[in-house]
């Protein structure tokens, strides 16, 4: 499933004035060029949003509403000047933000496993209990029965990863489509904001 975090809406009612390309097949190039963009920028918004949620990163809250209102004010250019954006450099500078938030939450001593290849790995005794698996590859990895705590989960590829019975419900900044890529079942706890998928079983 795919998750545009409403970056679609947001390009054809605001940045398009309400035009699509399907009614107007003349706008399909400048559209497709400006959805990348739009939703990297909605998806920040989700996690600066979340990040706003966690009592342990207060004494960051005012640097993530200046980040959260900035961010608003990039969705609401128009579509040259979002086509022109650097939003690889954007999310780099809001993730640095995001991982002393992350640190705050996590706190001291937890095992960095960050960009880690765990493709096919059997985890449930690897201790990742409030992990960083920052854009870790956990692609098919064993997570049954796993309590991740406040694992820091931006980015981790979940496609095919197991996660049946595991805790994932104070997991930091775990989005729905990682979830969609998961294959969980009705024991998977995960956090309030997200919804279990329907092709999990028992769900």
């Amino acid at each position: 499933m795919f998750d545009c975090f409403g970056a679609g809406q947001q390009l054809t009612q605001v940045t398009f004035g309400g035009r699509s390309w399907r009614e107007d097949p003349a706008l399909a190039a400048a559209q497709f060029a400006v959805l990348p963009v739009m939703r990297q920028l909605h998806e920040i918004l989700w996690y600066l949003a979340e990040a706003l949620t966690l009592p342990a990163a207060v004494p960051l809250h005012d640097e993530v509403r200046t980040a959260q209102a900035r961010t608003d004010d990039l969705t609401a250019g128009t579509a040259e000047e979002l086509s022109a954006f650097d939003v690889g450099a954007y999310r780099r500078e809001v993730g640095e933000l995001l991982g002393r938030v992350s640190d705050l939450v996590r706190g001291p001593g937890g095992p960095d496993r960050r960009g880690a290849d765990l493709m096919g790995r059997d985890l449930r005794r690897a201790g990742l209990a409030g992990a960083s698996l920052r854009g870790t590859y956990l692609i098919a990895a064993d997570l049954r029965g796993v309590d991740l705590g406040t694992a820091d989960l931006l980015g981790a590829d979940l496609r095919a990863a197991d996660v049946r019975g595991a805790d994932l419900s104070r997991c930091l900044f775990l989005t729905q489509p990682q979830l969609e890529a998961a294959q969980g079942d009705g024991a998977t706890r995960i956090p309030a904001a997200l919804t279990r998928p329907a092709h999990w079983a028992g769900s």
